[in-house]
């Protein structure tokens, strides 16, 4: 037996040795990574998708912020009167009705800060027993319906229940207008009112009925309220 190292020895047949190298050794024929340009055109195609997808949410959303913005710009600056002759309707300046308006007033003013409020009776010259109360004011509102809500629920503990509460036009002036029925004393009545941005305003009719309130109350509106 030769003593020879190992290492010096032929291969059988006559085959080259195989070269080891640093590299390392491919096991399949498929390519792993891809063409180097064809993976970054795919991820570029990912980024422009994303970013048309972002940029087109971002818009909507400006859009909506834009409308809701310029529509508190409009609104924000409200002016309440009470002018003595409105709707048909002669305001009442007895002590009584101005004590019963004072105390309305006090309660809208308790549940929502108002920078400045007001209450007044108005009389119907063709029946004493339909008079109308209105109390309200003005403040800057951020979500108008949801103080308007909650002065229905105020309402709804001072008298009783408001039903059939329901979203009727709000008019030129805009915001939001709803109406329902309760009772008092003197029997069931109407009651309605409405809010916008600068103003929130409650009426409460006696003797008429929902419809008739709601156009009655867009009519006091109209020449009760303006904006600066």
């Amino acid at each position: 037996m030769s003593d020879a190292h190992l290492t010096e020895r032929s291969l059988a047949g006559g085959r080259e040795p195989v070269e080891l190298t640093e590299e390392p050794i491919q096991l399949s024929t498929r390519d792993s990574g891809g063409d180097p340009d064809e993976q970054s055109a795919g991820w570029s195609r990912r980024r422009k998708i994303g970013w048309t997808v972002a940029l087109v949410v971002g818009l909507a959303g400006a859009g909506v912020l834009g409308v809701g913005g310029w529509r508190i710009a409009q609104q924000k600056d409200t002016q309440l009167t009470s002018p003595e002759q409105v709707a048909g309707l002669t305001r009442d300046d007895s002590e009584r009705a101005k004590s019963t308006a004072d105390y309305l007033r006090s309660g809208l003013a308790a549940d929502i800060e108002l920078d400045r409020s007001f209450g007044t009776v108005y009389r119907d010259p063709a029946d004493d027993k339909r008079s109308v109360l209105v109390f309200g004011g003005t403040t800057l509102l951020w979500q108008p319906e949801r103080d308007l809500d909650s002065l229905f629920r105020l309402m709804s503990d001072e008298t009783g229940a408001v039903s059939g509460l329901r979203e009727v036009p709000a008019g030129d002036l805009g915001g939001v207008m709803k109406c329902g029925n309760t009772s008092g004393e003197g029997g069931d009545f109407a009651v309605c009112g409405w809010a916008d941005h600068g103003s929130v305003v409650m009426a409460m009719f006696p003797g008429r009925s929902v419809d008739d309130a709601g156009g009655l109350l867009r009519n006091l509106r109209a020449d009760m309220q303006s904006r600066g």
